[in-house]
Parts: C-alpha cells; sequence; structure tokens
C-alpha cells in the first residue's frame, strides 16, 4: 500500500523542537500533572490510586469509567457507543480502515487533516475532494456537495471546528450536511478535536453522533483538553460501526495505557474547569491576534470561531514553505506552511500556546515583514 508523506507532520517533526517561538502548535497551552491533579482535587491521593495498580492490559475497550465520562460530552451516547483509540488519529485511521474499500466514493474537505483524504486514497478509493473557500467563510458549498453526493456515496468526511481554518458549523448547518448524507446513505465522519473551545454558548457544538443515525465523531484528550501526551482518543457512534472498527482495533491497539486511561478519566470528571481555562487562553489570545492582524497590512484572514489554529494569507510573491523557512531562520518563529496543507498562498498559526510566547513571537513576525 502506497501512501502519501503526511505533510504536516513532517513539517513539524523536522522543527518543533528546534524552534524559539513555537506558533505552529495546535493544542491549548499543556497542562502539568500537578495543575490537572490540582483542578481534579487529587493531588493528596494520586499515589494512594496509583500504587496498587496493577499495571495490566486494561480494559481492551477502555474502562467503564472513562467511556461513561466520554458520554458526558454527548447528548444521546452510552457507554456501548463509545471505543477508546490511540489519539484521535488512531481513532480516524481505525474507522476508514473499517469503512473503505477500493472504488467506494468518498467525500472529504479540504483543508482538513490529511488523514482524511490520504488514506482513502492508499486504499484504491474515489476520493471526491470538496474545497473550502474564503467567500464561503470556509465553510462547505452545500449545493456542491449535493452534487458530490451520488447514491454510491459510502463516507462523508468533515472536520468540526475545521483544522486549519478555525471555522465553524453550526449545528442547523450540520443538520443540512446531514440531510445530505441520509438522501444517499453514506456513513458522515466528523473529526471533532477541537470541539469545546466555541467562542459564543457552552463552547460545545453538536456532534454529528448525536445528531445523525449513521454519524461518527473522533475526538481526544490533545486539543481542547491540553493533554497530547496522553495520546487517547476515542470514536462514538452507532454500535454496528463501533463492533466493526473492534474488530480491527484488535490488531493495532489491544488496549490504551492503564494510567492514561486513569487520567483522562480524572481530566473528564472534572472537564468544566479544564475547558474554562482553555476557551479562556482561546478568547484572550484571538484578541491578540486579531489586533496584530488589524495592523498587518500583507497578512489578512477569516477570523475563526472556534478551535487553536487560523489560517493567514500573505500578501507577499513567495512560496509558503520558503516564507516559513527564511521566518525560522532569521527570527526563530514556526508557522506552518499552507503548502502541507494543500492551501498555498497560506501559512497556518496556532495561536493558543502561552501568551507571552504569542506576542513575542508575532513581534518577530511583524520583525520580519518591515525587513522583507
Amino acid at each position: 500500500m502506497d501512501i502519501k508523506e503526511f505533510g504536516v507532520e513532517i513539517w513539524m517533526n523536522d522543527y518543533e523542537t528546534t524552534c524559539l517561538y513555537n506558533l505552529a502548535e495546535t493544542c491549548v497551552e499543556s497542562l502539568t500533572v500537578e495543575q490537572l491533579l490540582t483542578m481534579a482535587g487529587k493531588r493528596d491521593v494520586v499515589m494512594d490510586e496509583l500504587l496498587p495498580m496493577q499495571l495490566t492490559y486494561g480494559a481492551i475497550e477502555g474502562s467503564d469509567r472513562l467511556r461513561d465520562s466520554v458520554t458526558s460530552l454527548y447528548r444521546k451516547q452510552a457507554r456501548e457507543n463509545i471505543l477508546i483509540t490511540h489519539g484521535a488519529i488512531g481513532a480516524n485511521a481505525l474507522v476508514h480502515e473499517t469503512l473503505v474499500s477500493p472504488g467506494d466514493r468518498i467525500i472529504t474537505i479540504i483543508p482538513t487533516y490529511q488523514q482524511h483524504y490520504s488514506i482513502p486514497e492508499s486504499y484504491g478509493a474515489d476520493v471526491q475532494v470538496l474545497k473550502l473557500e474564503e467567500k464561503n467563510q470556509f465553510l462547505p458549498d452545500l449545493d456542491k456537495l449535493k452534487t458530490l453526493a451520488t447514491n454510491n456515496t459510502k463516507l462523508i468526511v468533515i472536520n468540526n471546528p475545521n483544522n486549519p481554518t478555525g471555522a465553524l458549523m453550526d449545528e442547523a448547518f450540520l443538520q443540512q450536511v446531514v440531510e445530505i448524507a441520509r438522501a444517499c446513505g453514506a456513513y458522515l465522519l466528523c473529526d471533532e478535536v477541537y470541539r469545546g473551545t466555541d467562542e459564543e454558548g457552552d463552547g460545545y457544538t453538536a456532534s454529528v453522533a448525536d445528531l445523525y443515525e449513521k454519524g461518527i465523531s473522533t475526538s481526544s484528550m490533545s486539543k481542547s483538553f491540553s493533554l497530547a501526551g496522553l495520546r487517547l482518543g476515542w470514536i462514538a457512534g452507532p454500535l454496528e460501526i463501533i463492533h466493526a472498527v473492534a474488530i480491527h482495533r484488535d490488531y493495532n491497539t489491544i488496549s490504551v495505557g492503564m494510567i492514561d486511561d486513569y487520567f483522562a478519566s480524572i481530566a473528564l470528571e472534572c472537564r468544566d474547569k479544564i475547558i474554562a481555562r482553555s476557551r479562556d487562553i482561546c478568547k484572550t489570545n484571538r484578541e491578540i491576534l486579531d489586533k496584530w492582524i488589524a495592523n498587518e497590512p500583507l497578512i489578512s484572514y477569516i477570523k475563526p470561531k472556534s478551535a487553536t489554529i487560523a489560517l493567514l494569507k500573505y500578501d507577499i510573491d513567495m512560496p509558503s514553505r520558503e516564507f516559513c523557512v527564511k521566518l525560522l531562520e532569521s527570527k526563530g518563529v514556526m508557522f506552518t506552511p499552507g503548502s502541507v496543507l494543500e492551501m498555498e498562498g497560506y501559512l497556518r498559526i496556532g495561536y493558543a500556546n502561552n501568551r507571552s510566547i504569542l506576542e513575542e513571537g508575532l513581534a518577530k513576525v511583524s520583525e520580519f515583514l518591515t525587513e522583507l
């Protein structure tokens, strides 16, 4: 099986450990173990709970405690509708592996996380791409989606909130996508790793797993929950999909780590505190980014309504990779070039890291733009 190089992951691997100002980071600033335990009220009892733990494989599908906690993120899901995975990256890969066969029509958006088009392409699927455009606020064109969604469509794949644009499909918009999927009998997979960071309401857009009988949601502890180091995610969806995915999962996962399961459980049990922190960081840093862009004539964007990232358009005659490498070499600031996201002429910024890193990094970018 041939598959394309994973552009964004290769870029991150090459530079993220050596840059001075990481403005490519896509997680809300990571929590320390101490911060997590303090929020959860576990500092005084954590060792009493961990020391007796026998480090076996643990619960194969994820502990009941963890799966019950995950259901609190949804309106209609029960424990049996949840399967724990090795991050959202594992969840996404398992769904594609389970559902996609050679020749199947798969509809996916671009830009999005590369898994959602490169994996089905590698299986020999008929991958139809719906390009997101600025004129539509980077939301899918529903008329074009209807045209692509023929009766032989197996799977429609979306990403909400969107990576890399921060665009957000609200519940009314998602209902229209659901009706298109239902009309052709397709499954609808939504990568929801940034759910919980919406600017408005309680931060949580509706999940497709709750809106559609063939809706599948994937998510993780990495982005909104600031716990990427746990490498823990999940799939929420119909029982027949959970059972089918579990067959494939047995061949590559067995179980997640018991300690990861434990820490994810206590994090979800105090999720209101973690999400409040994440939303506060995102709100504050979005305002910093917005003010900076207003004063940079060479940079424009569609302001994100959710997530931790934004797609910046730059008015300079230079390929995005060259721009990013020169910026790194001269100022130590790391963006992600649009070229690795199939969006040449743009740059992705992750703005939910430490506030001082964002402010100092943007000042360095301004110096770079002036010198150009």
